[in-house]
């Protein structure tokens, strides 16, 4: 078996299981957000008076933190009044962050189990050897009644990447190239399983950002054997007893990709879909009147820090706005004490409280007409960011940074 069948086969009282298979399977940790708590909330209540287990259930506020409509401050208020009814002690509602970088962050994800949230990039967890996938508000309510949840174990792709990153070339333009290659539908119910040196030498923060974007080729879910670094994370965070799960010499993969990246250039998801991706000297000059660096695929510490790089002794260009919004509180505190923040400040960038913001077009930097947009973030449909009729693409954060300061995209070895 691979790694997400192992892991779906334990977690079901199964000695092995195969594709196709629909299972009953036991959740180690079940999340939902401001924006879809109220809606599972609201199923669970009829068909329970108390959640299976508080300690696993984790509930946080990011998409529209703090409210931006009064409908938004009755969604958190709603939530608010359910975890205390319910004892739920893991609530993180004070702006401590995006759900998918808190809940590693706060020690919450292990290698090896089974997670699911009410949003579809729950898959980022797989970066630590987890079985992490989005569900719906209803699936969700189930969990919480009863802390299980039914899957069809999926077919499992083999991505292979070898090879040394280039400078100003990032984990955001490896996964958008294997986007690319596999196509938006390409893997749809898929488990993606990263191997190769690239991924054992990848940084924690390189690695959430590639198992983050698994959802934008269709992937049910995203896995890596957790490396040096990771373990390093785990650590850190006191997470000790934990198992890592590795596939058979002998797992069967349905079908299997070679990457090679000595010579990968940075990417550009263009309008208005995320496999519509072009090296970057094919779109750059074009103007923008936006640029976006955070977000739960590239709102981390490195991705503040190789924006800091680009930006340091530069303005932001005068018809252009830079926003920066730091995945979690902690990352904003750690790029404070390290001067990143006061270079982005002294570059003219708005920085943002952590959250969603700009990305799901809820507030901060939406969108008019025909303005265009390059954000870090993970999507880049028709009116994601506001108006349908902007334009949104997508890059690495110092691509967004030189992009900035020349007012087009721009390759950052061009400045």
């Amino acid at each position: 078996m691979n790694i997400t069948e192992k892991i779906l086969a334990q977690h079901s009282g199964n000695d092995e299981v195969t594709p196709g298979d629909t299972i009953n399977c036991n959740i180690d940790v079940a999340m939902s957000h401001d924006g879809t708590s109220p809606p599972t909330i609201k199923v669970f209540e009829k068909i329970a008076d108390k959640v299976w287990d508080p300690e696993k259930i984790v509930l946080v506020f990011d998409h529209n933190v703090p409210a931006n409509t009064i409908g938004s401050a009755e969604f958190q208020e709603v939530v608010r009044e359910f975890g205390k009814k319910q004892g739920i002690p893991n609530m993180y509602i004070q702006g401590e962050g995006i759900c998918h970088q808190v809940l590693p962050e706060m020690g919450h994800v292990k290698p090896s189990t089974v997670m699911v949230g009410a949003d579809s990039h729950t898959c980022t967890y797989g970066a630590f050897g987890a079985f992490s996938t989005g569900l719906g508000a209803t699936d969700l309510a189930m969990v919480y009644a009863t802390g299980k949840t039914w899957f069809k174990v999926p077919e499992s792709y083999k991505i292979n990447v070898n090879g040394t990153l280039q400078e100003n070339v990032y984990s955001k333009d490896l996964i958008l190239r294997i986007i690319k290659e596999i196509g938006s539908y390409g893997a749809t119910y898929k488990s993606l399983e990263f191997h190769g040196d690239t991924i054992d030498n990848m940084s924690v923060d390189g690695r959430l950002t590639m198992t983050n974007m698994v959802i934008e080729c269709g992937a049910k879910n995203g896995i890596m054997i957790p490396n040096k670094q990771t373990k390093e994370y785990l650590a850190q965070r006191g997470i000790t007893d934990y198992k890592i799960t590795t596939p058979d010499k002998d797992a069967e993969y349905e079908k299997e990709y070679d990457f090679e990246v000595d010579d990968l250039q940075p990417q550009i998801a263009c309008p208005h879909n995320v496999d519509n991706v072009e090296d970057i000297d094919k779109v750059e000059g074009t103007p923008i009147d936006q640029a976006v660096l955070g977000s739960c695929t590239n709102g981390r510490y490195e991705d503040l820090a190789q924006a800091a790089d680009v930006l340091k002794g530069h303005k932001v260009h005068g018809d252009v706005q830079l926003l920066v919004f730091p995945a979690s509180r902690k990352i904003y505190q750690q790029a404070i004490e390290t001067g990143i923040i006061q270079t982005l400040l002294e570059s003219n960038a708005i920085i943002c409280n952590p959250g969603c913001g700009p990305c799901l077009g809820a507030h901060m930097g939406v969108m008019y007409d025909n303005m265009t947009c390059i954000s870090t973030t993970n999507r880049n449909f028709l009116g994601r960011m506001g108006s349908a009729k902007s334009y949104v693409y997508l890059s690495n954060p110092a691509v967004v940074a030189a992009s900035s300061i020349t007012g087009e995209i721009t390759d950052p070895k061009n400045l």
